[in-house]
């Protein structure tokens, strides 16, 4: 019980380290196009800034997955990662020109990339104690809440002060917040490894062939699914929503994100990958609401997408923990990121073509990739063997309950 209540406490510092990350990062980035075009820069400026970043924020993660496992520093490159990730955002509000703004940006993505593989794996030792879907769906639920928050945040302080360079200046209290938690995080907690009790048997040096075919899976996932500004360019084209009210659509997503992620986390530590399959039959219905619908039936596909966001970004972590040897773990988050980043990628520029084309073959693409994943975690599921009793939620419920006494 007392390694339990440690590990609860873990999990939940480092989700409030996310927390803060998030609500520094995107409540920048729901403004830093608009404010590259106020400092001179054109629209293909913007379109390759936001592109080539994404490219370092997924690419780099292969490189930096390996070189933890292989040093064994987690804490430290997870610290580099957060410092460049969320130290150089408020930084922005004194850039002058376009160009310091972009180096600006590239450096905040390269911190994510590089904090990203390590801080997963040191997540997935926590979880090993309060079930694997459960923990990563409350660090999703935890990080969500920052990318709601830090938006409106930036958004009124524009509000009142008019001025998008006040925007990014507020951004230093979450910033600041969040890397002094991050550090005594590391001092109660020097060697979270301690949680996990080794599981997977090492055979050899290479990753296990499971863990390929369930990446393939997720790839067809991601290449499926769109991305909000790919919605947002189709709800404005159709009056479906206006200017003012498009963020309140993806405010809606990301709360739905966060609930969902909780509760598809909840559900993956009781009957294990089949769940997955449960995701993928209620984001393949996200595309043609959104897409083929009027403004209600548009409202009922943001929440499926909301869905469908909430099941990825905790589950399928999730399931990897628990295919991994724990010594090449970040090695496998990195290249699990990097194979969904491309994909998502190649599929919105998919997407993004066939929506010029036809609407009706971009909602037929996206809807069979969703369903096209589904027989690929059946196999999964028979090939793993998963114990969906390995946590009591009872216990860990208990757990919370009397923290929260103390």
């Amino acid at each position: 019980m007392q390694q339990k209540t440690a590990a609860l406490k873990f999990v939940v510092l480092l989700g409030f380290v996310s927390l803060c990350a998030d609500a520094t990062y995107e409540g920048a980035r729901s403004i830093t196009g608009a404010y590259l075009q106020v400092l001179g820069a054109s629209g293909t400026v913007v379109g390759l800034v936001a592109g080539f970043g994404e490219l370092i924020g997924y690419g780099l993660r292969l490189v930096i997955g390996y070189l933890s496992d292989q040093t064994r520093k987690y804490w430290g490159i997870t610290t580099l990662g957060y410092i460049l990730n969320t130290a150089v955002v408020p930084l922005l509000a004194f850039a002058g020109r376009w160009e310091v703004a972009a180096g600006l940006m590239m450096a905040e993505r390269t911190g994510k990339a590089v904090r990203t593989p390590p801080r997963d794996a040191l997540l997935s030792y926590g979880v090993s104690q309060i079930g694997k879907g459960f923990g990563f769906g409350l660090h999703e639920a935890m990080d969500q809440t920052g990318a709601v928050m830090g938006p409106l945040a930036v958004a009124a302080m524009v509000y009142f002060q008019g001025e998008y360079h006040n925007g990014f200046t507020i951004l230093v209290i979450p910033a600041v917040l969040g890397l002094i938690i991050l550090l005594f995080l590391q001092f109660l907690y020097p060697n979270p490894s301690d949680f996990e009790t080794e599981t997977i048997v090492e055979k050899d040096s290479k990753l296990p062939r499971i863990f390929w075919i369930y990446l393939g899976a997720v790839a067809i996932i991601a290449a499926g699914y769109a991305d909000f500004p790919l919605i947002a360019f189709h709800f404005q084209k159709q009056e479906i929503a206006s200017g003012q009210t498009i963020p309140l659509f993806y405010a809606m997503a990301m709360g739905v994100d966060a609930v969902a992620a909780l509760i598809f986390g909840y559900l993956f530590d009781r009957v294990g990958i089949t769940i997955l399959v449960v995701a993928a039959l209620i984001s393949a219905l996200f595309a043609p609401c959104v897409f083929l619908g009027d403004t209600h039936l548009a409202l009922l596909g943001i929440a499926f997408w909301g869905i469908g966001m909430g099941a990825q970004e905790s589950i399928l972590k999730a399931a990897v923990a628990g295919m991994v040897p724990m010594a090449k773990r970040a090695t496998a988050y990195g290249i699990f990121s990097t194979g969904y980043g491309l994909a998502w990628f190649v599929g919105s520029a998919l997407m993004g073509f066939l929506y010029d084309g036809s609407i009706m073959w971009l909602v037929a693409f996206s809807s069979t990739t969703q369903l096209l994943a589904i027989p690929f975690f059946v196999w999964v599921k028979l090939k793993v063997s998963h114990a969906p009793t390995e946590v009591d939620s009872q216990e860990v419920t208990n757990v919370i309950i009397q923290d929260l006494e103390s």
